[in-house]
């Protein structure tokens, strides 16, 4: 890939994590202007479960072999 390509990659994935950020948090806003409060402790209740799904199924046993190997290359 060019490099204006891969800037034009990085620029396209910080403005759909902009977008993503405003409107979760236009509707937490939204949510609390409506005090819909147990909307919003179902919604944070479902984040941290999926957090916590995806920290729990990543593959960290291998993490250490990665360094041990990109540390060996270094020297």
């Amino acid at each position: 890939m060019t490099r204006r390509t891969l800037a034009d990659d990085r620029r396209r994935r910080k403005m759909m994590t902009a977008l993503w950020v405003f409107l979760v948090s236009l509707a937490v806003i939204i949510l609390i202007y409506r005090e819909m409060s147990a909307v919003l402790y179902i919604l944070a209740t479902l984040g941290v479960t999926a957090l916590l799904l995806v920290v729990a199924f990543s593959d960290l046993s291998h993490a250490g072999e990665i360094t041990d190997q990109s540390s060996s290359k270094e020297t």
